[in-house]
């Protein structure tokens, strides 16, 4: 494994933590506030990565 390699293992995996991770906010501070709209975006926000995750790993 080269730098090059390493280097696109990071970039494609930082967008989809760091959106996993806004949407657990979401979702904390949804319940904080009790705003259901703002929890119900974090969970489709969460889904939405999780299902992006997984057909980008079946098409490899």
């Amino acid at each position: 494994m080269n730098y090059s390699d390493i280097k696109n293992k990071i970039l494609y995996w930082i967008p989809k933590i760091l959106a996993v991770l806004l949407g657990i906010f979401f979702i904390i501070f949804g319940e904080f506030d009790d705003s259901p709209g703002l929890q119900g975006i974090g969970l489709v926000l969460i889904i939405a990565t999780i299902v992006i995750v997984v057909r980008g790993r079946k098409k490899k």
